[in-house]
């Protein structure tokens, strides 16, 4: 564990200290799109995030790789190889897009070779557990059409939900660490060799998205743009690949008794099985609804629109902030809750405590206006809107001194909700380089 937890810190540290400089570089090389009158940001933002990023994952891997207890992945698996053959071919291709912005059908082609490079170096399911029959094994073409399908829908998937500062490293640092736990479960609980790679994917996954969010969050001075985003959304396809289809269910020794008794045991292997759909569940139900939405109304599937989830959490009177968390409270109860269920599948507390949460997240969402406030023994360490009574400066100088404000926070305007220029667009779709035609009509 502490050299996972070293890997981990070394990758964010290596992401956090490059953040700074490719930043000025952004600055730099004209990277910061105009501001359009359907973005969330209200300042042009540089992005090229994915450039700091790729380097935390090369620091990751290389302290890894000089790791006694670690070398070994890299001596008896060609899997962390494939993933930065597939990283850098992913990273090229969004940087390049952050630049000059790509066609959409040639980052879906590249999408599509670089999980085809993993495929070729051996980063593919070769079979798949399934309960009351056992262990599948796959053809070659079924695993890598499988394999490479996993890919580009979980880099699309995280790629929809990066609308929001911090929205799409968070939600990805969240579902990395429940992977980690399951991964690093097999691999240690069981002893199972085949589960060392993915676990130490996870890590360096964490790793790159604490390093980029101190830099990201609301407001943020970067977005990781396409190069970034892309980039995390293989890391995490690759280690769903690795746990999912590189480890025999059998070593496990659940198929035992009956049909029955194999059934039942095998759905600790099985639900994990869903798990990198599980942890994506928000992105993927964004991605569902977005095409059947665009599809409906004779669009394209990759034309941006208004639509997206956490855009309406803006429209229903949900600050920045507070839409970002309530995204990350459910992706934190869908993914813990699937590794928890894994582990205890026959612990009905469990499901009691996922359906509470579910419910406390449901009231969340119907309180937009709410403001919770802090005691006033903690009035020091929160934000001046969570606080009681806080003193302002008179507003003029005929005020007469300070005057109480109550903490409430002035009524604002929904932010209209819209795809971003920078770190709201598809992975594949085109962001649009002319304003918004519609409202210049109607100024008309």
């Amino acid at each position: 564990m502490r050299e996972y937890l070293l890997t981990l810190c070394v990758t964010a540290a290596v992401t956090y200290l490059l953040t700074g400089p490719v930043r000025k570089f952004a600055i730099a090389t004209g990277a910061m799109p105009e501001i359009r009158a359907r973005d969330v940001h209200r300042e042009p933002t540089p992005r090229l995030g994915g450039i700091a990023m790729f380097g935390g994952l090369c620091a990751g891997l290389l302290v890894a790789d000089h790791l006694d207890s670690l070398n070994g992945v890299f001596e008896r698996s060609n899997e962390p190889r494939a993933l930065l053959s597939g990283a850098a071919l992913i990273w090229i291709i969004g940087v390049l897009d952050d630049k000059f912005e790509i066609d959409a059908l040639i980052k879906l082609g590249g999408q599509m070779i670089a999980a085809g490079v993993m495929v070729v170096q051996g980063l593919t399911i070769l079979w798949l557990p399934i309960p009351g029959i056992g262990t599948v094994s796959l053809t070659s073409w079924q695993s890598t059409l499988l394999t490479v399908a996993l890919v580009v829908i979980t880099i699309n998937a995280v790629n929809f939900v990066d609308g929001l500062d911090g929205l799409a490293a968070g939600t990805v640092c969240i579902a990395s660490a429940a992977f980690f736990i399951y991964a690093y479960r097999i691999w240690f609980g069981y002893g199972i060799e085949a589960a060392a790679p993915a676990t130490l994917f996870a890590a360096i996954l964490m790793g790159m998205c604490l390093g980029f969010l101190p830099h990201n969050m609301h407001p943020a001075r970067i977005f990781m743009g396409d190069s970034g985003s892309m980039l995390i959304g293989l890391v995490l396809a690759a280690g769903a690949i690795s746990i999912t289809g590189q480890v025999d269910p059998d070593s496990m020794n659940l198929f035992v008794g009956g049909e029955r008794a194999a059934t039942h045991a095998m759905l600790p292997v099985f639900i994990p099985l869903l798990l990198p759909l599980t942890i994506i569940a928000l992105p993927m139900t964004d991605l569902v609804l977005a095409i059947v939405r665009r599809t409906w109304k004779g669009q394209s599937p990759f034309a941006a629109d208004r639509g997206h989830l956490h855009h309406r959490l803006l429209e229903i009177g949900h600050s920045h902030s507070r839409a970002v968390l309530i995204m990350y409270f459910w992706s934190a109860l869908l993914s813990f809750g699937a590794v928890a269920y894994s582990v205890h599948s026959a612990s009905m507390w469990i499901v009691f405590l996922i359906v509470a949460l579910s419910a406390v997240g449901l009231v969340l969402l119907l309180l937009p206006r709410f403001t919770p406030r802090a005691p006033r023994w903690a009035e020091a360490f929160v934000p001046p809107r969570y606080r009681r009574r806080t003193r302002l400066a008179a507003a003029s100088a005929g005020a007469g001194g300070a005057q109480e404000w109550d903490g409430t926070e002035e009524e604002r305007t929904p932010v209209g909700a819209g795809v971003s220029g920078v770190n709201g667009a598809t992975a594949v779709g085109p962001r649009s380089r002319f304003p918004d035609r519609r409202k210049t009509s109607a100024s008309r």
